[in-house]
């Protein structure tokens, strides 16, 4: 009886054991890359805050054009305006 439940450890831990750890993590793996909820609401705000930001730098950017219409030109040349991002 003794021999039985040796070999049977054995097989485990040889065969199963591995088995099992490797399909474990792998779930956990899965489970860490999804957003949770809170992680899910923080991205949507900092999204509309950055639509918002890139609407008023849209807006700023009108408004110079019309007021000053060289302003581009004048701060690249010196080095304060790398150019529109997108």
């Amino acid at each position: 009886m003794s021999d039985n439940l040796t070999a049977i450890i054995i097989v485990f831990m040889c065969v199963l054991g591995p088995v099992w750890i490797t399909f474990h993590y792998v779930g956990k793996g899965r489970t860490a890359r999804q957003l949770n909820a809170q992680d899910a609401a923080a991205f949507e705000q900092l999204a509309q805050t950055a639509a918002r930001m890139e609407s008023r730098m849209a807006t700023l950017e009108r408004i110079l054009d019309a007021e000053v219409p060289g302003w581009r030109n004048n701060a690249a040349a010196q080095g304060e305006y790398y150019g529109k991002m997108g």
